[in-house]
């Protein structure tokens, strides 16, 4: 294992985002008003577009909680945290998916010992299916000629997007915490087991070459499978993570992705390694991936049982940045060890972001809870965008917030509640 220093609103609406947070000195508001603070005040690009007047309700933020009301941030003041996921957040489209595109595309894969010893969880339905497509003349441990055999390709890109077989079989099965995990994105880095991390790193580093040469709206075929061909980062975020930073900010990515693959793309945007967090494997004697990861909130190595997802995001925030052990990490903390700023696109973000104190920045790709959270606007400091890049459109009806929209532990679908038990009325989308 390697070492790591460890991760349309309305007026009143926007009002309330413009209060200072009862938690902040009194001087905090004012600093950034008198013209000589505002000069001194890290500023988001005015020349990049963003919905209504959510670029000023983030400037806001930034000045009441960076060096702009705080000149000694760094140096004897705590630095405010502000964390990211990454795929559709800070860039549109998936890196995974385009890293085992890319690596499907160029026989990178190598064949387990048996596919059922990849996932704790792959049902006999799926190891059977991925047996009969990749077929067993390939010895254990050599590469998989994907580029060639379309079925096997297919097989594995099926699993990891849906969880199911080509045939619609169920690709996983048993009892896992659905807010903690999914098996399919734990797979991915069970994927690339056998291989070290300087390899997946130049896999991450080829397609990522190519998937920024793309032009938008490209696509590429993985098999028989159609999916973007292109991947951008965002102008806007970019912009912001740079603000953040000169604002005193510490600045964090937490993907559900494996670490390697987000370490490869998080770089560029001035997002080094130990702020960097992911699915974390464990590494054998041999420096290579193995089909276990590291845990979080008490749960100790394991097969993926906790990874960075829903739940698992605030317990990777909580415990690699402000160093919170056990099952305490799985809870909201106090004001004073929760992030600032947090910024999502779907479900998996809505409990890391909903954790911030100072605003909630949401992606608009159309998911229920996320959506439901951000909406309902309960504190007054969502702000929601349109994607940057090929927005979705505007959501039909309502959002079922009060019945069917929250991912329950268990996997049902339940109500979305308030803190205090009241249930979040249906929402329609408004911002897209």
């Amino acid at each position: 294992m390697r070492n790591r220093n460890t991760l349309a609103l309305t007026l009143a609406a926007a009002a309330t985002l413009a209060a200072v947070p009862a938690a902040l000195p009194a001087t905090a508001a004012t600093a950034a008003d008198s013209p000589a603070a505002a000069a001194h005040c890290p500023q988001l690009s005015k020349k990049l577009a963003w919905h209504g007047d959510n670029r000023a309700k983030l400037q806001r933020m930034i000045d009441e909680r960076g060096r702009c009301s705080h000149p000694h941030l760094g140096h004897g003041e705590k630095r405010p945290v502000a964390a990211f996921d990454w795929d559709n957040t800070v860039a549109k489209n998936d890196v995974t998916d385009a890293t085992i595109a890319w690596s499907l595309r160029h026989d990178k894969i190598l064949r387990p010992k048996s596919w059922k010893s990849t996932s704790k969880w792959m049902t006999d339905e799926a190891d059977r299916a991925l047996t009969e497509a990749c077929g067993t003349d390939v010895p254990v441990g050599k590469p998989l000629p994907t580029s060639e055999n379309t079925a096997c390709a297919d097989e594995i890109f099926e699993v990891r997007e849906d969880g199911k077989t080509m045939s619609g079989a169920a690709a996983f099965a048993g009892e896992w915490d659905h807010r903690h995990t999914v098996p399919q994105y734990a797979w991915v880095p069970q994927l690339f087991a056998g291989h070290t991390v300087p390899e997946l790193e130049s896999y991450a580093a080829k397609a990522r070459k190519e998937a920024l040469a793309a032009p938008v709206g490209a696509t590429q075929t993985v098999g028989t499978h159609e999916l973007p061909g292109y991947v951008r980062y965002y102008d806007q975020q970019r912009d912001l993570i740079r603000t953040l930073k000169k604002a005193g900010f510490d600045v964090y990515i937490v993907s559900a992705g494996s670490e390697p693959v987000a370490e490869v793309w998080s770089k560029s945007v001035g997002i080094d390694r130990a702020h960097t967090i992911a699915i974390r494997s464990v590494l054998d004697r041999e420096g290579r991936i193995t089909t276990w990861n590291q845990g979080c909130g008490g749960v100790p190595v394991n097969k993926g049982e906790a990874i960075p997802y829903i739940d698992g995001k605030r317990c990777f925030i909580n415990q690699e940045i402000f160093k919170i052990k056990g099952k305490s990490a799985w809870e909201k903390q106090d004001w004073d060890h929760r992030i600032a700023l947090g910024g999502g696109d779907a479900d998996t973000d809505v409990t890391f972001v909903g954790d911030a104190t100072g605003a909630h920045l949401v992606l608009n790709r159309n998911k229920s809870e996320f959506m439901c959270r951000a909406y309902d606007n309960a504190d007054g400091r969502w702000v929601v965008n349109p994607m940057f890049i090929e927005p979705m459109p505007q959501k039909s009806g309502t959002y079922p917030c009060s019945t069917a929209a929250y991912n329950e532990h268990d996997g049902r679908k339940g109500p979305v509640l308030h803190d205090d038990g009241s249930v979040v009325p249906d929402q329609r989308d408004s911002v897209y």
